[in-house]
């Protein structure tokens, strides 16, 4: 009997022998050095490591599809301008070993499924495109021609065109990305949920509403400048580690840096810079001045109390706040002080978890610096308040007048390497009515404007079989979105799943009763079509557009780029009711350039600004305190505290990373910096907690949560005590990811609350 596509969906239940170590109290250094070039060694042919190293990240060279972190604007180090994260991601992209007809033949789908999710990903480079026919046990090869024609068919099938989600992961290119919405659009619907839905739309929610655009306003001069950094619900070692060496100079410049996670994570502890040889001799740079402990969605309760006593201050000595600034650049001052005056400091710091000494640590670094940059990540915006979090951030920078000026602003550092350049150039299910129109003026049709499905969206659509067509563009859908079960029964009411993919992932075995694998280029391989090897273009965290070229040869001479595979299916989905010549595009990149130019505001000389060596700057009004809101001047926000309860039992989970990982993307299973290896099926517990219910070190039990009244399941987790807040535990997504419901979201945002789902515990 077939496995059930839930069952398909879950990670193996089994353990693969857990040991602990006491987690390190240095980050990076002869570790991050090892581990990268372990796995350089173990998995990628060495003429292609050496090529990988000399150009990843670099002037002319291509940009890592790990993180979106920053390239420094001026000379980059000859050491490698990458991190050891960026190795793993390139080791896991530039395989040595291929897969096509023979695996496929070999392996079932479910028995594919029944392997972890390392070992689906470390099993080759995908080869040629697949198909897995209606009722078939296995993948079998399909033409390219023929892939194109299955898309189209069923495409053309559909009573309507909102009957088919168009997802795109953040690894897609802006010409790929420009062309697949403009692909959707004239096909005619916006149903363009993409990554962005799940991570950061809440910041970009919340800083459309206060600032007037949904990016952060900082650049990495700013970083090296800043007085204060708070860095909140991040950990950089880990998801984005070249953001060390920036926090590094801004620490030998002066600055002084607030760490603010549950969790203490290592890499803000201490950081030893491998790009610079006397540190690795003589140890690291100390980072974090002050680590606060915060409770799980602690986090409004906390700024909120910070808010409470900056306001104490001015109000007896004046000078603390920005008062020219506030004046002149900003609305709703007086209703936002009139709320924030029926508020109790000590309820909000006990409801934050923060003690009064550490608190008061923090309170000196904000109420005595003007310069200050808050950077944060998922573990501010996956929450149900999620939006709030972020607005009560912005409250504070525009009190201290840390908007607009040199050193300071919001920095919400993004995860993958292009989810904002894919939102810039059009990735997005409720695009502006002028975006829309210039793409009327240009082409010649009528975009929708319906709001098309975000994620959970069409999640609901396709499992109530609204949608009937699901189309990937990159990423791991199933292993990255929330509630799994209900997520794979959604994919399996459809027609027809595509995934446009580098390598084999989870995703490709949680079908549509048909599905195709269509394998494309990967950032590191040369891109060759008629007129010549292309370039492509990103846009990283700091809103910087800069080019990316290949320099390995192919894997396979049956993959296509991402550009001409979405040029492939408009041609053959649209034909001669196009308007647009989609086939032009794919010889010449250019020519996409040029459309883009013309559609998307700041990208005007686009391919002439392409070849400067350090990338372009994209307009950006909160950096220069053009604030484009309704009122015309930046915006303080009324926030209320989250009002989640534990009743006697539960616990308060967020889902995190370990440091073998990116995204979905398992690179092995360790997470050294916590002192876990060779397991990823623990729950990390405050060890008074474990007491209290009578649990040892590596018992076994199983996590339920429940919410609406529905119960849902995650089985067989070891338990591992570590230094996190009472009543608040951790564990790795994608494992958890069944426990997340899909009706639990960022109000405005709708992003997934992850970081916050109540569970109990079930001894085995």
């Amino acid at each position: 009997m077939s496995a059930s596509q839930e069952d398909k969906a879950k990670t193996p239940e089994v353990f693969t022998n857990l040991k602990t170590k006491t987690p390190p109290t240095n980050s990076v250094g002869f570790g991050a050095l090892k581990a990268a070039i372990g796995h350089a060694a173990k998995y990628m042919n060495p003429a292609d490591a050496l090529k990988i190293s000399l150009k990843l990240n670099q002037k002319g060279g291509f940009d890592c599809p790990g993180c979106a972190w920053p390239d420094p604007d001026d000379e980059r180090s000859p050491l490698g301008e990458y991190c050891e994260n960026g190795i793993k991601a390139m080791a896991e992209e530039a395989q040595n070993k291929t897969i096509g007809e023979t695996f496929f033949q070999k392996h079932s789908v479910d028995e594919l499924a029944s392997w972890s999710d390392f070992e689906i990903g470390k099993s080759g480079r995908l080869s040629e495109p697949m198909f897995l026919e209606a009722g078939a046990s296995h993948y079998q090869p399909i033409s390219w021609e023929d892939a194109f024609a299955k898309v189209a068919s069923y495409l053309n099938a559909l009573d309507n065109p909102d009957e088919a989600v168009f997802y795109t992961s953040g690894r897609t290119t802006n010409e790929a990305a420009f062309l697949y919405q403009l692909f959707v659009r004239e096909f005619g619907t916006s149903n363009l949920p993409d990554c962005s839905n799940m991570c950061h739309e809440a910041s970009g929610s919340a800083l459309s509403e206060t600032l007037g655009i949904g990016k952060g306003s900082v650049t990495l001069d700013d970083l090296y400048k800043a007085e204060v950094v708070m860095v909140i619900g991040q950990n950089p070692a880990t998801n984005h580690p070249r953001m060390l060496t920036a926090l590094e100079k801004c620490k030998n410049n002066g600055g002084k840096i607030i760490a603010i996670n549950p969790l203490p994570e290592v890499g803000l502890i201490k950081f030893t810079n491998p790009q610079n040889p006397l540190k690795l001799l003589t140890g690291g740079t100390k980072l974090a001045d002050v680590f606060v402990p915060i409770t799980i969605n602690g986090d409004v309760a906390f700024i909120k109390a910070l808010l409470i006593k900056l306001l104490e201050k001015e109000e007896l000595e004046g000078g603390v706040f920005d008062t020219d600034f506030i004046n002149a650049h900003t609305s709703g001052y007086e209703a936002f002080i009139s709320d924030l005056k029926t508020y109790n400091f000590d309820d909000c710091l006990k409801l934050s978890g923060v003690s009064k000494e550490v608190f008061d640590e923090a309170f000196h670094l904000i109420s005595n610096n003007q310069k200050i940059i808050i950077c944060w990540a998922m573990g501010l915006t996956q929450h149900q308040n999620a939006v709030d979090n972020i607005r009560e951030l912005v409250n504070l920078l525009l009190l201290k007048g840390s908007i607009g000026k040199e050193g300071a602003g919001t920095c919400p550092v993004r995860g993958h390497s292009n989810v904002q350049g894919d939102r810039t150039v059009g990735i997005w299910e409720s695009a502006p009515q002028a975006f829309l129109d210039k793409i009327e003026a240009k082409y010649g049709f009528k975009p929708s404007t319906k709001h098309g499905y975000s994620v959970i969206d069409a999640i609901k659509a396709m499992h109530q079989k609204k949608a009937k067509v699901f189309f990937g563009m990159g990423g791991n859908f199933i292993s990255a979105v929330p509630d799994t079960e209900y997520a794979a029964q959604a994919l399996g009411n459809c027609n027809l799943t595509v995934h446009v993919s580098t390598k084999l992932n989870r995703s490709h075995l949680v079908t549509g009763k048909e599905a195709l694998i269509l394998p494309c280029l990967g950032r590191s391989e040369k891109d060759y079509q008629k007129t010549g090897i292309q370039v492509q273009s990103v846009e990283n965290s700091m809103g910087i557009v800069s080019s990316t070229k290949g320099v390995l040869e192919p894997c396979s001479d049956k993959l296509l780029s991402e550009v001409a595979v979405v040029c492939g299916v408009a041609h053959a989905t649209l034909k001669d009711r196009s308007k647009i010549h989609w086939l032009q595009y794919q010889d010449d990149y250019n020519l996409v350039r040029d459309d883009i130019q013309e559609v998307v505001d700041g990208f005007e000389d686009y391919n002439t600004k392409l070849k400067q060596s350090s990338g372009f700057y994209l307009p950006n009004g909160a950096r220069v305190r053009q604030f484009k809101t309704k009122t015309g001047k930046a915006n303080f926000s009324i926030n209320k505290l989250p009002e989640w309860k534990l009743k006697e039992g539960e616990l308060i989970m967020m889902t995190i990373r370990s440091h073998d990982q990116f995204n979905t993307t398992i690179y092995g299973l360790n997470d050294r910096y916590r002192g876990i290896y060779n397991e990823r099926r623990i729950i990390f517990m405050n060890r008074e907690d474990m007491e209290t219910r009578g649990l040892k070190e590596q018992q076994v039990v199983n996590l339920k949560s429940e919410f609406n009244g529905v119960v849902r399941k995650a089985n067989k987790f070891k338990v591992v005590g570590y230094d996190i807040p009472k009543n608040c535990c951790a564990t790795y997504f994608p494992e958890t990811n069944v426990l997340v419901p899909l009706d639990s979201f960022a109000h405005t945002a709708k992003t997934p609350a992850s970081k916050s789902v109540i569970i109990t515990l079930e001894i085995i």
